[in-house]
């Protein structure tokens, strides 16, 4: 995943390097989460089930063998696509500790979900400054409605 410029002074200079590192030499190139293998299209349900073709089975959204496989049916309605692509994440959000213990390999999937919070908390805040900013320039805010 390509870091905007912007943001680019909060990572290491060698961070193409330590990424690639985590993703492919310890990960093996697949997400640590759920074990989707990076570059290749998988089959999902979109409810994190997935088609696992190097084992030939289903698999959970924590990578883990189903019981109870997906009907034919309920395959045939929501069977979608995706290519997968593998990312370094920091998993206490801290862009500052590269440490191994700190650094995951995951898909997009496991990524937007671990991250999911703290975009929420962000975008809280976000708003929360710019309503800030009106009141102060402009009063405040009339109710909507």
């Amino acid at each position: 995943m390509p870091i905007k410029p912007e943001y680019r002074f909060f990572y290491p200079i060698d961070w193409p390097q330590l990424s690639e590192q985590i993703r492919f030499v310890r990960a093996k190139g697949a997400c640590e989460q759920c074990g989707r293998p990076h570059g290749r299209i998988v089959l999902h349900l979109g409810d994190g089930r997935w088609w696992d073709a190097g084992a030939g089975q289903w698999r959970d959204g924590r990578g883990r063998g189903l019981r109870v496989q997906p009907s034919a049916v309920e395959i045939a309605a929501v069977i979608r696509t995706t290519k997968v692509f593998l990312a370094t994440a920091h998993r206490n959000h801290d862009t500052s500790v590269n440490g191994d213990a700190n650094l995951a390999a995951w898909c997009q999937r496991c990524h937007i979900l671990h991250d999911g919070p703290e975009h929420r908390r962000r975008r809280h805040e976000s708003r929360r400054r710019r309503r800030a900013i009106g009141d102060l320039f402009q009063g405040p805010y009339a109710p909507s409605g």
